[in-house]
């Protein structure tokens, strides 16, 4: 199973962050918990062998509440045994094979959100799989993994990372990269790093320092990954209605250069499910 070409949310449970935490963390998750053979229709589960997802340059947190699994990052695969608990850029392409007993609840930050929060600047982060227990205490993160509802865990989760970021101040790099990428929302995604520095007041040179230092990639970079995600995305979910323009792309060429460039794999009737 690939991300957004198929979709990935029907064996995951997500809840919105708090208005506080909106602009830091993008969702709270949980996979669907391992249930008896008997007790469901198994034509009803989505079967795939692994999950697929591309680089989007948000850091989370996935706590393992089942059994041991594989994953690979950045082509070098690592087994994640059944007490581990990791913290994962998504510089990279990600791919986790899937178990019959998978468990895992998942925190989403948004770029730049797990420095604003925690004071972790996710520059340190790029290539790796970090033991979560050098993140969050462990006792802490024993009591999450706890026989929980995921309603419970995820306001368990929340009132801790609340109650780090009030003890924060607001920082100048990240409020400018935050803004930044409002902007270039809010512009349909046209807006090229000469016309975003323009647009802020500064110079191509400080607004890729800037983004370089809080998000761990360039501005150009960055915001190619964050049209090509949103544009493939409307582009699965109602195709009938798809147009490049909307997204800022000359033609659908265009359109169709960057998805293979993000993707690694041609848009085909047999790629979306």
């Amino acid at each position: 199973m690939v991300e957004i070409f198929n979709n990935i949310r029907k064996v995951h449970r997500f809840i919105e962050p708090c208005d506080e935490l909106a602009d830091h963390i993008e969702f709270f998750s949980e996979s669907t918990p391992p249930f008896p053979l008997d007790s469901f229709d198994q034509k009803e589960v989505p079967q795939f062998k692994s999950v697929k997802m591309f680089p989007s340059y948000t850091p989370t947190f996935w706590i393992n509440l089942g059994t041991p699994y594989y994953l690979t990052v950045a082509n070098k695969q690592y087994l994640i045994k059944e007490t581990d608990d990791i913290l994962v850029l998504r510089d990279t392409s990600v791919e986790k094979f899937k178990q019959p007993t998978d468990h895992i609840f998942t925190v989403k930050f948004l770029p730049g959100g797990l420095e604003a929060i925690l004071g972790i600047n996710q520059l340190s982060l790029i290539g790796q799989v970090i033991n979560l227990n050098t993140i969050l205490p462990p006792a802490f993160l024993q009591k999450i993994k706890q026989p929980l509802c995921f309603e419970e865990r995820m306001a368990m989760m929340q009132h801790f990372l609340l109650a780090r970021f009030k003890n924060k101040s607001k920082d100048h790099y990240l409020q400018f990269v935050h803004d930044c990428i409002e902007n270039y929302d809010s512009a349909d995604m046209q807006l090229n790093t000469s016309e975003m520095a323009e647009k802020m007041f500064v110079t191509s040179k400080t607004i890729n320092r800037y983004f370089n230092k809080v998000v761990g990639t360039s501005p150009k970079n960055y915001f190619t990954i964050l049209r090509t995600r949103t544009a493939l995305t409307a582009y699965v979910n109602q195709k009938g209605l798809f147009t490049p323009f909307d997204f800022g792309y000359y033609d659908m060429s265009h359109f169709y250069k960057d998805v293979v460039k993000f993707t690694g794999q041609k848009l085909t009737a047999n790629s979306i499910k």
